[in-house]
């Protein structure tokens, strides 16, 4: 079933989106560098964000089916853009989970696949290089 999002411009920089089966709104603001004021989410960032929760959607998934926990697992997103054309031209993701909760290395393979099939990876441009790198650390 399709989502359906209604996005509102305020008269200046500052966007909504309503996400109406839910009720809840979304801020966007435009970055300093676009004559916005930076107190939010810039539509460059809230694609990072969508990226980053969906790729740790489908990891839980995945973790969920191997009976291993994730722990306090975190995804990092960091959305290159170029000047000419404006347009992202990268989008680095980095997961990193603690190595005490997956310690079996073909559960962690399948995670590293499961990762890029998150439907906001497969759903980028090609033309975007979107490398996702994965760290197991140790607790401390």
């Amino acid at each position: 079933m399709p989502s359906e999002i209604i996005a509102r411009i305020d008269g200046s920089r500052v966007c909504s989106a309503l996400h109406v089966a839910s009720g809840t709104t979304v801020v966007t603001d435009a970055p300093h560098e676009d004559g916005g004021s930076g107190t939010s989410f810039s539509p460059t960032e809230l694609l990072a964000a969508a990226l980053g929760t969906c790729v740790l959607s489908v990891l839980r998934h995945v973790a969920d089916r191997h009976g291993v926990s994730l722990g306090q697992a975190e995804v990092r997103v960091t959305a290159d853009v170029e000047d000419s054309p404006r347009r992202i031209d990268r989008v680095s993701t980095r997961v990193v989970i603690p190595a005490a909760e997956v310690p079996d290395l073909s559960v962690r393979k399948r995670l590293e696949r499961a990762a890029s099939r998150c439907p906001v990876h497969r759903s980028l441009n090609p033309k975007i290089d979107a490398p996702i790198d994965f760290v197991y650390a140790e607790c401390r």
